[in-house]
Formats: structure tokens, C-alpha cells, sequence
């Protein structure tokens, strides 16, 4: 079973959020365990304030190390990186990190039994948090959102779909896009015309070796106009 534990502030977002399609199926077949945990838990302080203004200046607020640490100790038992089971992953969601990839993900969910996902917020958090804590530094894109959040479910999604009896067909993970350096070859279902526009005559034919050189010339013309930085 992979366990995925979420730090964060807004546990109430995580709410219905892993309760449709394959993760709800994984869940109950006992393949994932989700659990989001709000980091004001591990306060001590009255207000429960997890955030202060940054040393040296500069606008908006850094989530504090210390919660972060308290809170990471408690879900994996250990109070440093170094300290880890090699099956324990902790991910700091971050625009600071490397890119999440289909090649991230398979090697995070080969090896892992637990990941811990630290969602960010206001102008970052404290570094001590990735100097420590984190094993992963993870970006899902080129851009920056609210906080990490989001991010959160985008990891956990594509972890869920490579465990093994996750989906109904186990080549579909094989054969998707990025699973083979390669865009998906495009889809076509019934009816054969939709406002003028048909399907290819091989799709129609029956012939699995002709289909099937189709398709891959199909995934090549596709990653070649949307993402030729991949067939490098």
C-alpha cells in the first residue's frame, strides 16, 4: 500500500477530492491510503500561526520551518532526511523545484510506501524545510499557483495510476502519453463522421499490424508538432 500524507493549511480542500474515478477505486481496494493533516496541528501558540514575516525583508509571508519539522517527524518517525526508511519520500511542492515528470513519478511510486506532500503557500517556505526535510523538490509546471495545493492532487494522481491493479487495463499505463518518451496516439470512437470530419480507413479495417503502425506513426507526427522538445 503507498501512503500519502498532505501537509497543509487547508485540509478542508482535500475534502471530496480523492473520493471519484481511480483513486476512489484504489482507495477502496486498499492500494492508497490518503490523509490530508493541517500544519496548524503542530503550533504552539495559541493563534496557531504558522507564517512570519522573511529575515532581510521583502513582501508577503514564509511558512515557518518549525511547524513543518514538528509535523514531518510525527507522520514518518524520523526528525531529519538523513533519518528516513528508503521507502519514505517527502516532497516540498515548490515553483523552486524540478520539473514533475511521468519519469518522477514512475520512480517515486516503484520505490515508495510513503510520501509525505508539503504544500506551499504565501511567498514560499522557510529553506530550512528543503535543506532538512525534503528528499523531493517538485514543480508541476512552469508557473505558480496559490499555493501547493493543487499540485498535491496532480503528484497523487498520476502515483495512484502506476500501482500495480490501480487500473482496470495495466497496459494503459505503459502505453500512455510520456510512459514511452512519446506523445498518446490520437483516439476515435463512434459514430465514423462528426460535423464532416472521419476517421482513418486503418482504424476501421481489423488489421492489428496496420493499426498498430498507425498509431506510432501517429504518436510521432503528434509529439513532433506539440512537443518536439521530446524526441530530442
Amino acid at each position: 500500500m503507498l501512503r500519502c500524507d498532505i501537509i497543509t493549511i487547508f485540509p478542508e480542500f482535500f475534502r471530496e477530492a480523492f473520493d471519484y474515478g481511480i483513486i476512489r477505486k484504489a482507495r477502496a481496494a486498499g492500494l492508497v491510503e490518503t490523509k490530508a493533516h493541517d500544519l496548524r496541528g503542530w503550533t504552539n501558540d495559541k493563534h496557531h500561526i504558522v507564517d512570519d514575516r522573511p529575515f532581510g525583508g521583502g513582501e508577503g509571508m514564509v511558512l515557518k520551518a518549525e511547524p513543518i519539522f514538528a509535523a514531518v517527524q510525527e507522520l514518518t518517525g524520523c526528525p531529519t532526511r538523513e533519518s528516513y526508511p528508503l521507502e519514505t519520500r517527502v516532497i516540498l511542492l515548490s515553483p523552486q523545484g524540478r520539473v514533475f515528470t511521468q519519469e518522477v513519478a514512475q520512480d517515486i511510486a516503484k520505490h515508495a510506501s510513503q510520501v509525505v506532500l508539503i504544500c506551499g503557500r504565501y511567498e514560499g517556505v522557510d529553506e530550512r524545510v528543503s535543506e532538512g526535510l525534503a528528499t523531493d523538490e517538485i514543480s508541476i509546471g512552469d508557473y505558480v499557483l496559490s499555493g501547493g495545493e493543487p499540485a498535491a492532487l496532480v503528484v497523487i494522481d498520476a502515483l495512484v495510476r502506476l500501482l500495480p491493479g490501480a487500473l482496470g487495463n495495466e497496459s494503459s499505463a505503459t502505453f500512455e502519453s510520456f510512459s514511452q518518451a512519446l506523445l498518446d496516439h490520437p483516439h476515435y470512437t463512434r459514430p465514423t463522421e462528426v460535423a464532416g470530419l472521419g476517421v482513418p480507413e486503418v482504424l476501421l479495417t481489423g488489421n492489428h499490424a496496420e493499426i498498430a503502425r498507425w498509431r506510432r506513426d501517429a504518436a510521432l507526427r503528434k509529439t513532433q508538432r506539440n512537443r518536439p522538445d521530446l524526441l530530442k
